[in-house]
């Protein structure tokens, strides 16, 4: 927050021409946008849900686990449609176990168990999938221990050189 809100500043102050920043090879539209996209990238829980252990160690089907220090909730536009067609895409069970430790209860068990028609448990789907993020943390590979730290909303998955 404190960098976007420093980076948003200087990029108001950096539209005069004598500017040598970088922000000065950008016009001010493109610089707001490109603030605009970086305030929307959050680690929630249908991005870790995709997710996986870059370890090469690692199977490439297993969750990783999620360490909370910080989340915040934040409210987006419900869509029906949109969790309709993603529901087939999760990792129901990895979904639900995150879910649980983000203290997101009352989903089902299974998606079998999914009542597409029940607006109240869609509800609960889109608020656990889609507005709750994970400010600070890690994302941990179940199978080799490694961390993966969490700032800002966003998982840094790099690896060191001795573990490419």
């Amino acid at each position: 927050s404190r960098l976007l809100a420093t980076t948003k500043n200087q990029a108001l102050t950096s539209s005069s021409a004598s500017s040598q920043s970088l922000f000065a090879s950008l016009s001010l539209f493109r610089l707001l946008r490109l603030v605009s996209v970086l305030e929307n990238i959050r680690m929630i829980l249908l991005t870790h849900n995709m997710m996986v252990s870059p370890m090469k160690e690692a199977s490439k089907s297993i969750p990783l686990k999620i360490e909370v220090e910080e989340m915040q909730e934040v409210a987006k536009d419900f869509n029906q449609g949109f969790l309709e067609n993603i529901i087939d895409r999760l990792d129901w069970p990895a979904f639900v176990e995150a879910a649980a430790l983000l203290n997101q209860e009352g989903l089902p068990a299974s998606k079998e168990l999914l009542d597409k028609s029940d607006e109240l448990t869609m509800k609960k789907l889109h608020h656990a999938l889609m507005e709750v993020d994970v400010v600070t943390g890690n994302l941990v590979c179940t199978e080799t221990g490694r961390k993966f730290p969490i700032a800002a909303g966003i998982p840094n998955m790099l690896l060191n050189q001795d573990e490419l």
